[in-house]
């Protein structure tokens, strides 16, 4: 009962009759019942209950167990000896009937706990079991990670590292297992009674000589083996060379939910058996979900989320790629299969760069030792060799920054960003100029440009996509290796030929003479204005084949765009005939007009479209818009914001807030044609109603 409840007081200190085999027991006070629940008198049972086991500690009763290991009653159990525990009760309710002793039955929702694997209710027993007295091992653990001997990796798991770890919480860590499979406990029994511990199987007991000796049938739990693992597996107890060379290890990388099994354990064994702890750092990932938030597990299975599944599609790399680039330390990622196929498609990417570069390789028939990056005089590269050699560097400094502060993700990020939307989307696309020209000299200098970048790319992304990117590179090593003498991947042709592997290759360096912010700016600028021409040719439809006329007024800009008129004319599929550039030009009367890179720049529809039947296109596309925006207006304005699943009212609300920005964007296309001012947004959208109305 609890201390303080007037309805026991008079009876602590006194004894009950327990009914079916009459015993008589205690009645004791104990702060852990609550008073408010039920009667506010609990029967405890210490041989069967966790928490019923503390309070009988407390008050050192004894424990009498009930229950056998087949979940059938014991000796203890008075006439239900032998019967199974569920057929028990229903005689114990009838036997308590008859006697008169049951004043009512009530259902009570129930915490049950249940087997992992086979969901049978899982009775408590008390049992003799091996343990490792914890408290002394843990101070010195603590004291690792709050002196910076050990650094958790993000620091805020350090708490939670603490609260296991705390002497008032951390109990002695029972280490044996009631298990067909593990490690078994070192200690042998002979008929005496003695039990002998040993390194090496005995053959008699050290307490008496008996050699009727039998070893422990349980075995080791496995986070005491697991946490021996950081120095057993190197020698240890002899002071091998691999236990002085890579113990205490630099980095652990595993999941948050084991910061206590597996971590602290490995922390507080080393540090008692070498005096060291295992680790300088330790790094904790999150856990992988499925986009509805549930832990992926085993026990957990949705379509798509077995990885040798996600593997067969869409390959290792792909898998690994998308992990990494969804995780940030510590925080649970949501896996998701278009990101999978994303990253496939990279891959497939980096192929066909590395088959673009290889076949250019073959064909030009140039000197291997020409190909060197440092041979090549600053002044003679080019504004796109100048450009991407800025950016890769950029890209190293980024990746060596991210990766060295934890930020894998951000890494490796920088690395797709450079490959996909800066090398491949737009050198490369600049480099087959000088590829296709008779330049040799030009080619000679891309090409050194072009293999030095992607190999450095390649290294950057090794770690994480392994596969594609060491494949890609044996065949680019294999195209150049056949004349070459020389490390034109690296600073200095001195270093000898590349590494046998890209697996053993030196992690690129951010070297800042490469860095060009004056490169930059100004590729920036042609990249503006070739994407402007991009889009209007997208929004108006022209035909891919077709090459236009292009007007630009470029002012102070008209050098930069006049001496790279061959990259514009190349990337924005103009008509090099009829492309202009001066500092001031003058809109033609019938031409879209776009300001980008510092340069207002002219589309003249005649070389590009029928303006009466774009027109029409377009009239007829907002007239579908108009109605799209009227109809999901009407829509929100109705019950159905109320009454819809809040993930529709919202996608709902998106589609409205895109067309109506849609309808915009197509008045404005309209009125270049038409040469007029774009409405204003009302106007736009009302402009079928107020037709009406006149």
């Amino acid at each position: 009962v609890y201390p303080r409840d007037k309805r026991y007081k008079k009876l602590i200190g006194r004894t009950a009759i327990l009914p079916v085999l009459g015993r008589k027991i205690p009645i004791i006070a104990d702060n852990a019942v609550d008073p408010k629940f039920g009667t506010g008198a609990v029967k405890v049972t210490p041989a069967h209950d966790p928490t019923d086991f503390e309070i009988g500690a407390r008050h050192k009763l004894p424990q009498i167990n009930v229950m056998n290991s087949n979940a059938t009653i014991n000796a203890n159990g008075g006439a239900y000896n032998g019967m199974d525990r569920y057929a028990a009760r229903e005689k114990i309710v009838e036997q308590l009937t008859r006697e008169g002793l049951l004043d009512h039955i009530q259902e009570h929702t129930i915490s049950l706990g249940r087997c992992q694997r086979c969901e049978t209710v899982v009775e408590p027993l008390i049992s003799t079991q091996w343990f490792v007295k914890i408290k002394p091992l843990a101070r010195p653990a603590i004291r690792a990670v709050k002196t910076g001997q050990t650094k958790i990796i993000p620091a805020r798991f350090n708490k939670i590292y603490y609260q296991w770890m705390d002497a008032a919480r951390i109990r002695d860590w029972c280490i044996s297992r009631q298990l067909w499979w593990g490690h078994r406990i070192p200690v042998w029994y002979c008929e005496n009674g003695h039990e002998t511990c040993a390194r090496t199987d005995p053959t008699e007991c050290a307490t008496c000589d008996s050699t009727n000796i039998r070893q422990d049938e349980d075995v080791l739990d496995t986070w005491f083996s697991s946490g021996l693992w950081p120095f057993s597996t190197l020698g240890w107890p002899q002071a091998t060379r691999d236990l002085k060379t890579f113990y205490p290890t630099t980095v652990l990388e595993t999941g948050y939910d084991i910061i206590f099994f597996w971590v602290a354990h490995m922390m507080m064994l080393g540090i008692e058996f070498t005096g060291k702890p295992p680790f300088e750092f330790v790094y904790l990932h999150g856990m992988m979900r499925h986009l509805d938030g549930s832990k992926i597990s085993k026990s957990n299975p949705q379509d798509g989320d077995n990885p040798l599944d996600v593997i067969a599609a869409y390959s290792a790399d792909a898998l690994r790629y998308t992990i990494v680039t969804s995780s940030t330390p510590g925080n649970d990622t949501k896996l998701d299969l278009q990101k999978v196929e994303g990253a496939r498609n990279f891959a497939n990417k980096i192929w066909n760069m590395g088959r673009f570069i290889i076949s250019n390789l073959q064909t030009a028939n140039l000197k291997a030792d020409n190909l060197n990056l440092e041979k090549l005089r600053r002044a003679t590269l080019s504004l796109p060799d100048r450009w991407v050699l800025s950016r890769l560097h950029r890209a190293i400094a980024t990746v060596n920054q991210s990766f060295t502060g934890w930020q894998f993700g951000e890494g490796t990020r920088a690395v797709y960003e450079f490959l996909w939307d800066e090398f491949a989307d737009w050198y490369i696309e600049a480099a087959k100029i000088a590829l296709n020209g008779d330049d040799a000299r030009a080619k000679e200098r891309t090409l050194s440009v072009l293999v030095y970048a992607f190999d450095q790319a390649l290294r950057l992304l090794h770690p994480v996509m392994p596969f594609v990117t060491e494949e890609v590179w044996q065949h680019l090593k294999r195209a150049l290796e056949n004349d070459f003498t020389g490390d034109f991947a690296g600073p200095a042709p001195t270093r000898g030929a590349w590494p046998e592997a890209l697996i053993v290759a030196p992690f690129p360096k951010a070297n800042p003479k490469w860095n060009d912010a004056r490169a930059e700016k100004e590729f920036d600028a042609l990249r503006d204005a070739i994407r402007a021409i991009r889009n209007a040719r997208t929004e108006f439809k022209v035909e891919a084949g077709l090459r236009i006329p292009a007007i630009f007024s470029a002012g102070s800009a008209r050098q930069l765009f006049a001496s790279h008129r061959d990259v514009i004319a190349m990337l924005a599929h103009l008509d090099t005939h009829a492309l202009t550039i001066e500092k001031t030009a003058a809109k033609p009367t019938r031409a879209l007009a776009l300001v980008a890179g510092g340069a207002e720049i002219f589309l003249p529809f005649a070389g590009m479209l029928d303006v009466e039947k774009e027109q029409a296109r377009l009239n007829r596309e907002m007239e579908k818009t108009r109605a799209d925006v009227a109809r999901q207006e009407t829509l929100l304005a109705s019950e159905f914001s109320k009454r819809a699943p809040k993930e529709v009212v919202e996608k709902t609300k998106e589609q409205l807030a895109a067309n109506t920005d849609r309808l915009g964007k197509l008045d404005a296309l309209l009125a270049s044609l038409e040469g007029r001012a774009p409405k204003k947004k009302s106007s736009v959208k009302n402009a079928k109603k107020k037709t009406k109305r006149k």
